[in-house]
């Protein structure tokens, strides 16, 4: 238990917890005038404390590296820890460092939480008003929930600690048993009751509070817990009560909604917010993982595109793709698959001395596809924008050995000939914002009005009002001009439970790909067992790895070292015993 909460006792480890700044600007107090007689006193103290509870969204075992939950699922290849590639090759155990980390990050963070319900009411009324305390304190109980919600996915029965745990007193004592689901979930549904009555509607926050916590993420959170746990009608409520609310809307433009502008529209239901600049390095590694060579930094692409994934987009009239109705063979023959693709340097590498015949076949072909495809990934023979020794270059993803981004090309790491992302990944240096590779300065959306329409969807289907759901789905599409379902040809045909549900699995798909839903949307429909055996091959029709799923994980082992010192967290989860 005592890695569950990973701070220290006493006010100093109050002070280091609010030293980690969050996503405001914060000025925080001198270290050599804090004390237990000081703190707790003023507006900036609860603002820095609170803004500690935000910063554990941007952990690395929270949600830091949520896109890379995608390489579990059918969108998503990786390697190395960015793309979860103990899990996806099950080599996985209690003691892998993603299980560890993953508790003892998310309870830290219900730590931070606990300490803004236990300690605002010592604020005194001339600093904050009681409705100001209360709004807090609804904040705390928000991103409490959240927290909860995680290991509760993850990890299902897990101990429960609420504020009325005083760490510096019974740090030696905090010796709970898990919980179980049922409990948790209500626990969790509890906080959220409480987040909703005392939050404030999505715009009624003051510009310098922009991304915090609302009565609407509130609401959509719930109904996610609710869609979770299967109770369709009650979830279905709530995401009509943001829907209702007027407040979000899908932006106009899918390509910019995940840019700087588009990060802060009204889609936004809940984003992690992200800074970057000098002195400002508060973001998430997308660039980093996701990221290429010509990436600013220079970046490792860890985190890449499951070429099975791509080839789900439709034609821009919702026909399925089929490679043979463009390149004969393609789909039996890998000589054919390489040779679509290949190109050749000249002998100094700088240039293409001959490009694949398919060339022109292919960019045609892209321009055919579900818009999303282009704007989220980057394809063979298209451009991205990169930076390279220290300024702008437009490179090129050329497949041919040799290239190099200084030359102009886009170069991946391990010679995978692998899809890419561009979603996410900051072009050029994004006129000065992004400094630090590991440090993307754009929102990443945790809930956006798209996700919610989805939810709602699903929830519709599963109450037999297929129509609804359809409409709904239909209103995500018609955003980037993909034909409605049920519009007309037989190939949008869907009609009865079984068919719309396909719609709304291949929707959230190309949807929210790298938004690291997947993962849990596989776990709860009870389909991650159907990727087991699945060999994950690039484009050329190189074979890269299999993945070994099994039904033990649905959920992950109760990290061993937290079972060494609390017995009382066994037995442990179901096939890690």
């Amino acid at each position: 238990m005592k890695n569950q909460i990973k701070y220290y006792i006493g006010i100093l480890s109050l002070f280091l917890i609010i030293s980690l700044n969050g996503c405001y600007d914060l000025d925080l107090y001198p270290h050599d005038k804090l004390s237990e007689g000081t703190f707790w006193k003023t507006r900036e103290h609860a603002d820095q404390a609170m803004a500690g509870v935000y910063s554990m969204l941007r952990n690395d075992n929270v949600f830091g590296t949520v896109f890379g939950l995608d390489c579990l699922t059918d969108i998503g290849t990786g390697y190395d820890a960015p793309g979860y590639v103990d899990m996806a090759r099950g080599t996985y155990t209690a003691t892998t460092g993603q299980v560890v980390n993953k508790w003892s990050s998310l309870y830290e963070g219900i730590a931070r939480a606990n300490l803004v319900i236990q300690n605002i009411g010592n604020v005194s009324e001339k600093e904050m008003s009681q409705e100001t305390k209360n709004q807090y304190i609804a904040e705390a109980k928000f991103l409490r929930a959240l927290f909860y919600f995680q290991l509760l996915d993850f990890y299902g029965a897990v101990p429960l600690y609420d504020e009325k745990v005083v760490v510096a007193k019974e740090f030696n004592t905090m010796m709970e048993p898990r919980s179980t689901p049922d409990q948790v979930r209500s626990f969790i549904l509890a906080d959220l009751d409480a987040a909703i009555a005392s939050l404030p509607q999505e715009g009624d926050y003051a510009a310098a509070y922009y991304g915090r916590a609302t009565k609407g993420a509130a609401q959509a959170l719930k109904g996610k817990v609710l869609l979770f746990n299967k109770q369709y009608s009650e979830a279905s409520k709530l995401f009509e009560d943001v829907i209702s609310s007027k407040k979000y809307a899908l932006y106009p433009s899918y390509e910019n909604l995940f840019k700087p502008g588009g990060d802060a529209s009204n889609e936004m239901v809940f984003a992690i917010q992200n800074i970057g600049g000098v002195g400002k390095n508060y973001g998430m590694p997308m660039t980093f993982y996701m990221g290429t060579r010509s990436s600013f930094g220079s970046c490792w692409d860890n985190v890449t595109v499951a070429t099975d994934f791509v080839d789900s987009y439709e034609y821009k009239d919702g026909r399925p793709f089929n490679w043979e109705d463009w390149i004969p063979g393609f789909t039996t023959d890998d000589a054919i698959k390489d040779a679509t693709f290949r190109a050749t340097l000249t002998s100094d590498l700088t240039k293409v001395a001959k490009y694949p015949d398919a060339k022109d076949l292919l960019l045609e072909m892209y321009d055919q596809r579900d818009p999303r495809m282009q704007q989220s990934l980057i394809l063979p023979y298209t451009w991205y924008k990169g930076w390279v020794s220290n300024a702008p270059k437009d490179c090129e993803y050329v497949i041919a050995k040799g290239v190099n981004e200084k030359n102009g090309f886009i170069r991946v790491n391990n010679n995978w000939d692998i899809y890419l992302w561009r979603k996410f990944v900051a072009e050029y240096n994004m006129n000065g914002a992004i400094t630090d590779r590991a440090h993307t300065p754009i929102n990443f959306p945790l809930i956006r009005y798209a996700d919610v329409l989805l939810m709602l969807a699903e929830c519709y289907n599963e109450m037999e009002r297929q129509d609804d759901a359809v409409s709904l789905i239909n209103q995500v599409r018609a955003r980037v001009n993909m034909p409605g379902i049920n519009s007309g040809p037989s190939w949008l045909e869907a009609s009865t439970k079984e068919e719309v549900f396909e719609r709304i699995k291949h929707e959230r798909a190309v949807e929210l790909a790298a938004e690291g839903h997947r993962f849990s949307d596989l776990k709860r429909w009870g389909l991650l067992e159907t990727l087991n055996g699945k060999v994950e091959k690039g484009f050329t029709g190189k074979a890269y790895y299999t993945r070994v799923v099994r039904t033990r994980d649905y959920l992950w082992p109760v990290p061993q070292q937290e079972i060494d010192m609390n017995k009382n967290l066994l037995p442990q989860n179901p096939g890690w015993e």
